[in-house]
């Protein structure tokens, strides 16, 4: 690929804000959509052979969908934020038509599939919530379509929060090579946000962002050296990828998409050889304290 990070509003296509699919030069196996919702705008998307995901990014997402001799209706609960904690997510599998409506921002994860596999709706209240690392390296994952968590063909989704001044996607690591059992080939998609810390009072010209890099493996050459803010996309097709950090006084959010060529669907990594010795590290660290984020008490509010 000769180019693999794309600011906002740059992957424009008609109602959706960013749009990654195969008319990208050598994207073959994700894809993903953000949009924006609003009660004028509605999104639809047509059947055909993708298995998709739909993450409410901020407020509430209502699904109405069609498709393998069924229809249905779902109401899924959002977050003020993506710092919020986890939100519902639906799967919607091969073959099946759906329109989203509401107010607020939605991303919708995708994968070139063949397999017909029921819809699925995960609650927040069941989504797991992983504290990651330690120290410094301490982040929150929410892992509502990892293989032990969703029943897909192909699709492997996660996002992930990184507190101010940590580091995430660290060691760096990749999966371009088909090594059973310890490595798997996998197309990555990082989509960013980035906001004022939790609890920090910041002036009106704050300007919320993380860094980004990847680097080239024996799979492909590859260089991402970027200041992430909210709406760019990374690509990851091979090579290396990490850190994402957050900088001093503002969080960091990514949502991942994970799809590839292997008949397993599984994320194996393997980690530069060089940083490998890090992880090893974290035993004697505690976890950052500020984690989990969870869904902030309205001030006020008894609850």
């Amino acid at each position: 690929m000769t180019e693999c990070f794309f600011a906002r509003g740059a992957l424009a296509d008609d109602d959706w804000e960013s749009v990654v699919d195969s008319t990208l030069e050598g994207w073959q196996h994700t894809g993903l959509r953000v949009g924006d919702l609003t009660r004028e705008k509605a999104l639809t998307l047509s059947s055909g052979e993708i298995e998709r995901m739909v993450v409410p990014l901020s407020g509430d997402v209502h699904v109405s969908w069609s498709g393998a001799g069924s229809r249905g209706e779902i109401d899924l609960e959002g977050r003020a934020s993506v710092f919020d904690g986890p939100p519902d997510v639906a799967y919607i599998g091969v073959g099946h038509t759906f329109t989203l409506t509401g107010t607020g921002r939605v991303a919708v994860a995708e994968a070139p599939a063949t397999e017909v596999l029921d819809v699925q709706v995960l609650r927040r209240e069941d989504i797991p919530v992983e504290i990651r690392g330690a120290g410094r390296s301490t982040r929150q994952v929410h892992n509502y379509g990892t293989p032990a968590g969703l029943h897909a063909q192909k699709l492997i989704v996660c996002e992930v929060i990184t507190p101010a001044e940590n580091w995430s996607s660290y060691p760096a690591h990749k999966h371009d090579e088909a090594v059973p059992g310890h490595e798997s080939r996998l197309e990555e998609i990082y989509y960013f946000e980035s906001a004022v810390s939790r609890g920090v009072t910041a002036p009106p010209e704050a300007d919320p962002f993380g860094m980004f890099a990847t680097y080239s493996s024996p799979a492909g050459r590859i260089d991402i050296n970027a200041m992430v803010r909210t709406g760019d996309i990374a690509l990851v097709p091979y090579g290396y990828h990490g850190p994402a950090v957050a900088a001093p006084g503002y969080d960091l959010y990514y949502l991942n998409v994970m799809a590839g060529p292997d008949p397993e669907r599984v994320w194996n990594i393997s980690d530069d050889p060089r940083s490998a010795w890090i992880r090893a590290e974290w035993a004697a660290q505690d976890p950052d304290p500020r984690l989990p984020y969870t869904r902030e008490t309205p001030k006020g509010s008894s609850r």
